[in-house]
């Protein structure tokens, strides 16, 4: 079944893998770069059903770092160098569309960070400002552009990021939205920001493109929200007609390695930031601050189930597929696709070789050097670096790996 195609809406995959939309840092000034490029061929050479270009802004103020997608016209012509090559490799195309919120700065954003309320984001760190009403209805009216933008250049899905603790997952969780006008207070207020992206997605999205969103089972600390209520929110999205469902967890802001598991390499991660106030804050602090989570395979598929059983949508799975057992294991609960991050790094031929040898398991050992990486340069597997790898972080890796 793993091998076989599926549709997405509109969108006919040659079989049930996707590459997830974990993010590349490999743009630059906001721009496509031949690195991206190169990457995505890759994959689709690989054998994957569809690849994802990740995290892609919508607007200035949706951005987070230099080297994210900015999603704009000016872009189109080199956004269809990309999706031309993949088609020709036999994939289809994706890009994730979303807005960070509060997880920004000044420079990068152009003005002061937007969020659910006014305050102060210790995570980034920065202030941030509530967001008015009529500049809500500005914003989704800008991811459906969005769409017609993606369209423009050649993919053939969106992926819209409601989960891990962007603008809209900053919108459903109580922990982020303490409004009190129609944007907040209960969950169905909470929700209505969400309401207005999807109805601007979906009516731009029309009959010809594909479109997934990418959703938290639970935010992965006390305060934020649990099964029940992402239940809920699901359903919600279904009832926009979409066509497919990324089942997530996490909050980048509070509780990171519920999304990824591991453990986070400070040292690794420090050694790569340019600024030393913010280099030597995280070193000192980033072990209170980023609770590890262990690592196993399929770590998110017990709560996936639960969903599954719940919805009528087609369900993709992500969360520690390393092998072809477990990614049938996961199609014979019930999941129409899978998606993968690390193992695509690790291996992009991973899918033709999960086809060529039902045995095989993918070659990434989980100690998250790509993630604490990716926050400076772009992502990269350790065991694939040209340079010689510094001696302070072989040492962190080795006693990552030792603790298991």
């Amino acid at each position: 079944m793993l091998f076989t195609p599926a549709n997405i809406g509109p969108v006919t995959l040659r079989n049930r893998t996707i590459r997830s939309a974990a993010f590349e840092g490999m743009g630059k000034d906001n721009n496509p770069t031949p690195q991206l490029r190169d990457y995505h061929f890759s994959v689709a050479e690989g054998g994957v059903g569809m690849t994802t270009l990740a995290y892609a802004g919508i607007t200035r103020s949706a951005l987070s770092f230099d080297t994210q997608l900015w999603l704009r016209p000016e872009i189109i012509p080199s956004l269809r160098e990309i999706t031309d090559g993949i088609h020709e490799r036999g994939a289809k195309a994706s890009i994730q569309i979303g807005h960070c919120g509060n997880m920004t700065h000044i420079r990068t954003a152009g003005g002061i960070p937007v969020a659910p309320n006014t305050g102060f984001n210790l995570y980034s760190p920065t202030i941030c400002r509530g967001l008015k009403k009529d500049e809500l209805l500005k914003l989704a009216k800008e991811f459906g552009e969005a769409v017609n933008t993606a369209r423009d250049a050649g993919f053939d899905c969106v992926e819209v990021h409601a989960g891990h603790g962007y603008l809209i997952s900053q919108f459903l969780s109580p922990y982020t939205n303490h409004r009190r006008d129609e944007f907040g207070g209960s969950l169905e207020n909470r929700m209505h920001f969400m309401h207005l992206c999807m109805d601007e997605v979906m009516k731009a999205a029309g009959n010809d493109m594909g479109v997934l969103v990418k959703t938290n089972m639970r935010d992965g600390f006390k305060g934020g929200l649990e099964i029940d209520d992402c239940l809920t929110v699901a359903k919600a999205i279904e009832q926009h007609g979409v066509h497919a469902m990324v089942l997530s967890g996490g909050f980048v802001s509070k509780a990171p390695m519920y999304v990824m598991r591991g453990e986070m390499p400070i040292h690794t991660m420090t050694h790569y930031m340019k600024q030393l106030w913010l280099k030597y804050g995280v070193r000192m602090a980033g072990r209170f601050m980023i609770k590890p989570e262990k690592f196993t395979p399929l770590y998110f598929l017990e709560d996936a189930k639960k969903f599954r059983r719940e919805l009528s949508l087609p369900l993709v799975y992500v969360g520690g597929v390393i092998d072809r057992p477990g990614a049938e294991k996961v199609m014979n609960e019930g999941f129409e696709f899978i998606q993968m991050g690390r193992a695509l790094l690790n291996e992009p031929d991973f899918v033709n070789r999960m086809k060529g040898d039902e045995a095989h398991r993918c070659g990434c050992d989980h100690v998250n050097y790509c993630i604490a990486r990716m926050y400076s340069k772009e992502m990269a597997c350790h065991k694939h670096l040209q340079e010689p790898l510094p001696k302070g972080i072989q040492k962190e890796i080795a006693a990552i790996k030792a603790r298991g």
